[in-house]
């Protein structure tokens, strides 16, 4: 993860859940007017979204971040297409990384650092259901463990 991340928007919750994510890249996002000031209010959402390789740039499909309530006819369409910000190498990378079989971008959190908004995607390779399962159990277990480990301090 990177350092100094500042503060922290959103985040895709759900995405641990479904992926192993085995790396991680910061990217910036290609904003309009009005979508700085919703990420600021907190109005933006990452559950159904996605990141996709197109011709050479990564692109940001299915965010939405909610309308700014004072912008007029300037106001962006909530879940339209972004562009990131990666460098070449990075791209590249996943290029390679992506066309194998099972693995996805995927956003893990939107932070704003120094000012500007970012993200932070994940490669991520899907997981199966008794995967989901042995992940919950182990979580369960974790709970149990701690849950025991402070009564006991209590007592």
């Amino acid at each position: 993860m990177p350092k100094g991340i500042g503060k922290t928007i959103a985040q895709n919750k759900k995405a641990s859940h479904d992926y192993f994510i085995e790396e991680t890249y910061e990217a910036g996002i290609v904003l309009q007017g009005t979508e700085i000031k919703s990420i600021r209010a907190g109005r933006i959402n990452l559950k159904d979204s996605h990141a996709r390789i197109d011709k050479g740039e990564v692109k940001l499909i299915n965010m939405h971040i909610a309308t700014y309530e004072q912008g007029n006819r300037f106001n962006h369409d909530p879940t339209r297409t972004r562009k990131l910000l990666l460098h070449r190498k990075e791209i590249d990378k996943l290029i390679g990384l992506t066309q194998q079989q099972g693995y996805a971008l995927v956003p893990l959190k939107v932070y704003i650092k120094n000012g500007v908004a970012k993200i932070l995607i994940g490669l991520g390779k899907g997981k199966k259901k008794y995967d989901k399962r042995e992940d919950l159990k182990q979580k369960q277990m974790k709970r149990d463990i701690d849950r025991a480990i402070k009564d006991r301090d209590y007592r």
